[in-house]
């Protein structure tokens, strides 16, 4: 359970809808080139329209700051088949980069579950409690260039670990004295706020454990703004 899975869910009835030509994708994408089964006919790049649209504000918030700067978009609609199966992939990636063998129970592939688990949420078949990316409210992103290439954040997207908290380099920055290192992770620290504050201006509400996920309408925005529903659920697409 999520502090945030307790709040109801009166779905509004919007539509997914592709992303417009105006937000960048980053393809090819992830998921699918690692095998994700997404289904004939089913793209990862579509969001609620009321989503759509509140990025588009977010991204004009953005270059009214920084003309040079694009938001570019990782991820968005996630049905539950993805979910489950991205779940297992980061599971055993992590293993392997522990050395562990995920088939083998004990504490380690426990420790292994459980800091994955604050990252992915549980593929929920409970229409109470969706993950936040099946209900098309969710969308994961970066910051990019003129160019279209990413510009850099200081982790990447779905590292599994406490660098993937929002405010880690401004936490880090503290412990380091002045130099070219302290520089550079207020880099990246400025670089993730800059974000977060285009996609604050366009009222989306970020995730607690991830600099790159934001959401609008779900359970997750609820919990974050004080509202009282959240006006999507799970869609089926």
């Amino acid at each position: 359970m999520r502090p945030w899975s307790p709040i109801p869910i009166t779905d509004c009835g919007e539509p997914l809808l592709a992303l417009p030509p105006e937000l960048l994708r980053l393809q090819p994408h992830p998921y699918e080139a690692v095998g994700a089964p997404y289904g004939a006919g089913h793209c990862p790049f579509r969001l609620r329209s009321g989503v759509v649209a509140r990025l588009l504000q977010a991204q004009a918030a953005l270059q009214a700051e920084a003309p040079q700067l694009r938001l570019a978009i990782f991820d968005g609609w996630r049905p539950l088949a993805v979910q489950r199966f991205m779940v297992e992939h980061s599971i055993a990636a992590e293993c392997a980069a522990r050395g562990l063998d995920p088939a083998t129970p004990g504490p380690a592939l426990e420790a292994v579950v459980a800091e994955v688990g604050r990252f992915w949420a549980p593929p929920s078949e409970d229409p109470a409690t969706p993950p936040p990316h099946s209900t098309g409210a969710a969308v994961d992103l970066t910051l990019a260039d003129h160019r279209g290439c990413p510009v850099p954040m200081g982790s990447e997207i779905d590292a599994i670990g406490a660098v993937s908290e929002p405010d880690h380099f401004r936490q880090q920055a503290t412990l380091l004295p002045e130099g070219e290192q302290r520089r550079q992770v207020l880099h990246w620290q400025a670089n993730r706020d800059l974000l977060r504050s285009a996609m604050q201006a366009a009222g989306f509400a970020q995730h607690p454990n991830e600099w790159w996920h934001f959401s609008h309408g779900d359970q997750l925005w609820a919990w974050r703004s004080g509202q009282a529903q959240a006006i999507y659920g799970r869609s089926g697409g």
